[in-house]
């Protein structure tokens, strides 16, 4: 039988899993011909911001490969934007000309940005942020340019400034309500929002009205002019005001459109039955969803009836929004703002960071706004969802479901407590039930494995925990939370941890030696798998094996940091972050002789030189006459003090003298990442030894330790590991804590991210219940520091080429 011919026009989320969920049930019922405007596969767009912030890379986020399309025998247009469709002739019409007929067609065009209709918005480096080419645009934009301004406080907006800050530009946020994200949050949560952003360093303009944009004279911007007259600086704007569905296409081909393109509970457009639109350009029963799960809810009804079903219709979305803004945890559901008729039962805790306002009415959850703390977030949905009184669970339903007798819960494990009909995924509308069965019947252990399978936790990733849970509790002592074995580059099938294990076993002492054992299929390797092989070696046969300069970084091959305009910055060490009058001077002396434009002092409580030329590098060390702080390498950055209990009223340790001496035992240490250590003097913690790679914290009996904090683009709070009471034990324990990642850490794996992998119970084995092995570990890291050189002093020891510091032409 003739096939059908299906054009899709568009080719983001939605219209794709529309194709997804037809070809499950009518694989042969069409030929298939999607035309997408960007030169891109499918991508997850809900991940641009992690490409912006530097956590993930395009080719991640890409959903659909152009295998894919190629597999199922679609004909893919990408780079082409339709510019017209002829509903007489029934085909559409691309801008180079390309035509596809159609018996069914889908339009799938998303939505387009808004832009602020004020003077100066077509200056260059004014942009939106929408798709890859705008994240592309910011990031090559913040190598050249110090200040953005985003215009815009919701979630877009906020994830846009973020990333341009974590790209070392200065942002400050416009924004015209008077807090942020006020769609998702009420102003108590929109304002510890805001503070916590601005202790990370964002600015903000709230209430603030944009009246004008001004460009300097060569035609790019160069400022912001408010309706009050004041002018911010901004050498890029970015237009993060909202979004309108996008229906220039089926306006001009006569398609009802208002707030999108008019469609039924079969999403069939009301003009043309032939017709069918779903995801942002949709507009159902007068409202157009910008949210993930109610699109995909959308696709699956359209597929039903593109398939010649004829059952399913489409009733609409209630909605829920669990969001992570820059590392915080949001979430909103129905009615959170209140009103006439409701109540409010009310946590909040602004020291903490913890917030929750549950709405109720006549005995039912009508709505609900977590800040901080959004575990039950999906629980009070459902609760929502359902209707069902909560009368007799009020005085408990504050503290979360676990603290409720009556609804099943098992132990700690929530998903154990679900039923198999309870949605899991919202994004793709995933029960328990679907993933359990995915998992027992196709024998899945990984996450990486139920989400390609499922697509559970494959979109904005907030179910992720739930999901891992559900593995564990199905799949037992299979479970595995990491990806099945991953190679170490393009050069080799090899994992990390094969590598590390063959120079262990085989005591292989250098790059070639393990490239020919290993069967590298390159012969000199990569810029990814030299810098790790580099680090194996050295770290596992100390003394033996030979540092090799050309392998490594730049910045650690230069023994400073480069900045973005080809100057250097420089880091002398502090011990404790304590310094005395003579280094001041020679530091100031340094800065006045050299030229050096910038003395900044560091997050780490140490001072840093920036803006050093190279060829100048050797003499400022020798000038300031102190140890490297190794900033610019993976290594033991600072160790952040307090004052203790030498100065401090309120200290109970000498916390100074114990930071001082954990730099001084590890300072020469090199690891699979940077490492930073941080000692509070009381539990007051004013070091902030909570989010660091090793926290020590001064107690009345001695000393508490925490272990694999990290305070980076996602703060992750470090994990208590024990109490210690002298600084002798202090110092053996961190000592084994690092040894062991050394040995075992992964090249360029934080150790936040070795611990999740290995686990803290792990850790606790080899450390806190072998004494023996401990002091083995300690003793192993002071035997591999021992004699190791300060590489801005010792070139000769340290390999240091001297040459790469000469002037050209000089």
């Amino acid at each position: 039988m003739k096939k059908m011919k299906l054009v899709m026009v568009g080719n983001g989320m939605a219209g794709v899993r529309t194709l997804e969920e037809l070809l499950k049930i009518a694989p042969d019922l069409y030929d298939i011909t999607v035309f997408g405007a960007e030169p891109h596969p499918n991508y997850n767009r809900i991940l641009l911001s992690p490409v912006l912030a530097g956590e993930q890379t395009i080719d991640e986020i890409i959903l659909n490969p152009v295998s894919w399309y190629e597999e199922h025998g679609i004909t893919l247009h990408l780079g082409k934007k339709v510019e017209r469709i002829d509903r007489v002739k029934r085909q559409v019409v691309a801008e180079d000309g390309t035509t596809a007929a159609y018996d069914r067609l889908l339009i799938a065009t998303g939505s387009t940005p808004f832009i602020l209709p004020v003077p100066g918005k077509d200056l260059n480096g004014v942009i939106a942020y929408r798709d890859i080419a705008d994240t592309q645009t910011m990031i090559e934009t913040a190598k050249t340019h110090q200040h953005a301004v985003v215009i815009g406080g919701g979630l877009l907006g906020l994830e846009a400034a973020n990333g341009l800050m974590l790209r070392g530009m200065q942002v400050s946020v416009v924004h015209l309500m008077p807090w942020l994200m006020e769609r998702q949050l009420d102003d108590v949560a929109g304002k510890m929002l805001q503070k916590s952003l601005e202790e990370r360093g964002l600015r903000f303009e709230l209430g603030a009205q944009t009246d004008s944009l001004h460009g300097d004279d060569s035609g790019r911007v160069r400022a912001v002019r408010f309706k009050d007259g004041r002018e911010i600086p901004a050498d890029l704007v970015v237009m993060a005001a909202g979004i309108r569905p996008n229906t220039q296409l089926a306006e001009a081909a006569g398609l009802h459109c208002q707030r999108g393109i008019v469609v039924s509970d079969t999403m069939q457009t009301v003009t043309d039955p032939r017709i069918y639109a779903v995801g942002e350009c949709a507009a159902h029963r007068g409202i157009a969803y910008g949210l993930v799960a109610p699109l995909f809810e959308q696709g699956k009804v359209c597929a039903t009836h593109l398939a010649e079903f004829g059952i399913g219709r489409y009733s609409g979305s209630q909605t829920s929004t669990k969001l992570k803004v820059t590392g915080i945890d949001l979430f909103s559901a129905g009615d959170f703002m209140g009103g006439e008729g409701t109540e409010e039962i009310v946590l909040s805790d602004p020291m903490g960071g913890v917030y929750k306002k549950l709405v109720i009415k006549d005995d039912k959850l009508v709505g609900a706004c977590l800040y901080g703390d959004t575990v039950d977030g999906g629980w009070y949905f459902k609760l929502l969802r359902e209707g069902r009184t909560v009368a007799d669970i009020r005085d408990r339903l504050m503290f979360g479901e676990s603290n409720i007798g009556d609804v099943g819960h098992e132990g700690h494990n929530k998903a154990a407590a679900m039923a198999d009909a309870d949605e899991v995924c919202g994004c793709n509308g995933v029960s328990k039930g679907a993933i359990c069965k995915a998992i027992k019947d196709k024998g899945l252990f990984t996450l990486e494995d139920v989400r390609k399978h499922t697509k559970a936790s494959a979109s904005c990733g907030s179910c992720t925990g739930l999901v891992e849970q559900l593995i564990m509790f199905t799949a037992g002592g299979d479970y595995s939370a990491t990806p099945k074995k991953k190679a170490m580059c393009g050069c080799t099938d090899h994992s990390q941890q094969d590598v590390r294990d063959a120079i262990f076993n085989e005591h292989l002492i250098t790059i070639p030696e393990v490239m020919r054992f290993m069967n590298w299929r390159t012969p000199n390797g990569c810029a990814s798998c030299r810098p790790a092989l580099n680090y194996y070696l050295i770290s596992s046969w100390p003394k033996e094996a030979k540092d090799d300069p050309q392998s490594r970084f730049i910045n650690e091959r230069a023994h400073a940091n480069i900045q973005k305009d080809g100057t250097y910055s420089v880091i002398p060490r502090m011990w404790g972050g304590e310094t005395s009058a003579d280094e001041l001077r020679r530091i100031a002396d340094a800065v006045d002789k050299y030229k050096i434009p910038t003395v900044k002092v560091t997050g780490g409580q140490r001072i840093d030189l920036l803006g050093v030329k190279k060829e100048d590098l050797v003499n400022v060390w020798r000038d300031i006459g102190m140890p490297s702080g190794h900033a610019y390498a993976k290594a033991l950055r600072t160790v952040k003090t307090c004052v203790g209990s030498e100065w401090c009223r309120m200290g109970t340790q000498d916390s100074t003298q114990m930071g001082k001496d954990l730099e001084r035992a590890m300072w020469r240490m090199y690891a699979p990442h940077k490492v930073k250590f941080a000692v509070s003097g009381c539990p007051r913690n004013c070091a902030e030894a909570g989010i660091k790679d090793v926290g020590i914290i001064g107690v009345d009996s001695g000393w508490e330790m925490y272990i694999a904090g990290n305070g980076g683009i996602k703060t992750e709070v470090a994990h208590f590991f024990c109490k210690l009471k002298t600084a002798e034990e202090v110092l053996e324990y961190t000592g084994a804590f690092m040894q062991l990642y050394r040995k075992e850490g992964w090249y360029l794996e934080r150790t936040v991210h070795y611990v999740s992998r290995v686990g803290l119970d792990h850790v606790k084995k080899k450390i806190l219940d072998d004494a023996e092995g401990r002091r083995a570990l300690w003793a192993e890291l002071q035997f591999a520091l021992d004699g190791e050189p300060d590489p801005w002093f010792e070139f000769d020891k340290a390999r240091v080429d001297v040459r790469q510091f000469n002037a050209l032409g000089a």
